[in-house]
This record gives C-alpha cells, structure tokens and sequence, in this order.
C-alpha cells in the first residue's frame, strides 16, 4: 500500500504499552507512525510509566522504558495524516494545556478522520471541547471530565473498545486487541488471516 502517515501524540510518562503497542502494531501494518511532543524532535526521547492492575483501588505506576521520537513536533500538520493515535498514561494530563496539541486534535475531529485515543487520552479530548454530545470510553478515573465536556462516558470492560464515529476509545491497554482492530478498521483497512 501506499505509506499512510499516523500522528501519535505523546510526553513524558506516556503509558508504556499504550506508546510502544500501537507504535509497533501499527508500524507493522504499514502505516508511517509520526509520534510527536511538544517541545522536542526526531530522535529526543520521552520516558515512559508502566501502569498495572495489582488489586488496589487505583493502577501502580513504575518506571518504563525511553521512547525514542521518530519526528518533530513543531512541523507537523495534520493535514498530512489520515488518523490520530493519543496513549494514556500521565502525559495527557500535561499535554492537554499545550494550545498547539489541541488546535492539532481539534484538526482531526473537523475533518472526521480517526482518532484513537485509550485510558487518559480522553484528558486531551474533553480539554480540546471535541467530545461535546459524543461517546466516550476511558480510565473509569476520567469519567467526569468527559461529563464535564458534554460528552458521555461509556462504562464498557477494560479489555473492550468502544466506536462512535470517527472516534475508537478503551480504557486501557488490555484492551489493545480490541481497539487497534476497531481504530484500523475505521482507517479503512482489512485483516485477513
């Protein structure tokens, strides 16, 4: 096929998994996987958490590996990109006070291109006003800054995804199975085994 680009916004203490799966997943696939932070370039790099379910009230969080930057923040223009990929983690929690990170965000929902986003990236959506009468799965922790933005949160299990539209969310990365197959699906493409 030929390359199609997917920007991946990300920061410091993105979830692990939910940078590195989707990353390689869809890499894999063939898609071009821009994956950008604001503030740094093409081979910087953003350090990662690891978060897990272990039996408490709420996740763990330890320290996960370095994710290398494959190109730069301040050139991109999403115009160039058929869909959006946002990892959860702590970094949306930061990433959403950046005016460039939502004007990019608010580009792809104008548009109706697809747009990824699991756990807390779903801080990033209500902050760039996008969920406004639309469903939304996320980190059950999120619910009411999705309520808050107009949106409405979808309680669904942490291994599910959830489409409405253009929009594929998921609380988690045990559900990457789920979400990567529904994200690609509404990129338009086909899995045959």
């Amino acid at each position: 096929m030929t390359t199609k680009k997917l920007l991946m916004l990300v920061g410091d203490y993105v979830e692990d998994y939910e940078v590195m799966v989707p990353f390689q997943a869809l890499s894999m696939l063939g898609y071009q996987v821009d994956a950008v932070c604001p503030e740094k370039k093409t081979g910087d790099f953003v350090r990662t958490s690891v978060h897990d379910f272990e039996g408490d009230q709420t996740y763990s969080e330890k320290r996960g590996h370095n994710f290398t930057l494959n190109a730069d923040f301040a050139t991109v223009k999403p115009e160039q990109y058929i869909g959006l990929v946002i990892p959860g983690g702590r970094a949306p929690e930061y990433l959403r006070l950046n005016e460039q990170v939502l004007a990019i965000v608010q580009a792809f929902a104008a548009e109706k291109k697809p747009i990824a986003a699991i756990c807390h990236g779903a801080q990033i959506l209500s902050a760039a006003g996008v969920l406004s009468g639309r469903e939304c799965s996320a980190y059950p922790a999120c619910a009411p800054e999705i309520r808050q933005s107009g949106g409405e949160y979808i309680e669904i299990a942490m291994d599910s995804a959830h489409v409405e539209g253009n929009l594929v969310t998921a609380p988690a990365w045990p559900a990457h199975p789920a979400w990567l197959a529904q994200f690609v699906q509404q990129l338009g493409a086909t899995i045959t085994i």
